[in-house]
């Protein structure tokens, strides 16, 4: 009985004696080296959900998810290609309401606006290509929708990735003295 209250005396001891040593002499404290991580003023963690949100934004409302990433001028181009996309689906689709009741007017024997100036097939053909441009006007609005989304995600990756003034890559060309030849390549410089 009395050793094992020695043992535990004794492992608390160590326990102790343990936690009050001295500090490690190669900690950064120690060493007079600054810890470039923790002390920078900019430095932001990593938000593994700020793509994902961003991208959720802009799928809600185009040009949100650049406004929450902070590029302001990224919005009008958005409003701009979806604008353009929207614009030429109307007109194409009044083109395509106007010769469309031309033609049914002349299946049905009434004077329509063309008169004898267009033929029945150009007619036809007429409403064939404002259909196809609808369609086509359709598909730009869905891929400036989607560019949205995606470049609201990529941004928001990008703004976290750490890009160092101390990183350089940089084309380089040698010249081979004994064959007389050049030898290209890259050459990728890190400066501590």
């Amino acid at each position: 009985m009395k050793t094992n209250r020695v043992l535990s005396v004794l492992f608390f001891l160590l326990f102790v004696c343990k936690l009050t040593a001295q500090k490690d002499s190669l900690s950064l404290e120690n060493t007079g080296i600054k810890d470039s991580i923790s002390k920078e003023k900019d430095y932001k963690p990593y938000n593994a959900l700020a793509p994902a949100k961003a991208a959720f934004y802009s799928a809600i409302l185009p040009g949100l998810g650049q406004a929450y990433n902070g590029r302001y001028w990224k919005i009008p181009i958005a409003y701009a290609g979806l604008g353009v996309g929207v614009y030429f689906y109307i007109n194409n689709d009044k083109e395509w309401n106007r010769y469309r009741d031309a033609y049914k007017d002349r299946l049905a024997g009434r004077e329509d606006e063309f008169g004898d100036r267009i033929s029945t097939e150009a007619l036809v053909r007429a409403q064939e290509f404002y259909r196809r441009n609808k369609e086509i006007s359709l598909l730009v609005i869905a891929g400036v929708y989607v560019l949205n989304i995606i470049d609201a995600n990529v941004d928001a990756h990008l703004q976290q990735f750490n890009v160092s003034e101390d990183l350089s890559l940089k084309p380089n060309m040698q010249y081979d003295n004994f064959t007389g030849k050049s030898k290209y390549g890259i050459s990728l410089n890190f400066k501590f």
